[in-house]
């Protein structure tokens, strides 16, 4: 139900929204003995493709090294529901996906 790592807090609201479900309230109510896993309405598949796309802000912090390591440099996050990958945002975004990126 919930991730076991820090970046959790980001990754569960996402999956949520994808699926326009309210897993954070689930999962509390079953933390809380209100709930049982087993009462969670199932979600199988989403009608095409919810695409999470890291936001930089490097415009507004100039001077910051842009090269991509293991840090976090994003400061935030934006969803993209897109029908299929043909999609021309998801391909410039697939076709750009290396730029900053550190060898």
């Amino acid at each position: 139900m919930i991730e076991a790592n820090p970046r959790a807090s980001r990754t569960t609201p996402f999956i949520a929204k994808a699926y326009g479900k309210p897993y954070l309230n689930y999962a509390t109510k079953v933390m809380m003995g209100e709930m049982k896993v087993a009462d969670i309405p199932e979600e199988k598949h989403l009608d095409g493709f919810a695409i999470k796309e890291p936001v930089f802000s490097f415009n507004k912090f100039p001077g910051v090294n842009k090269e991509l390591g293991p840090e976090m440099k994003s400061t935030g996050e934006a969803i993209r529901f897109i029908k299929n990958l043909r999609d021309p945002y998801f391909r410039q975004l697939y076709k750009d996906r290396s730029m900053y990126l550190s060898k």
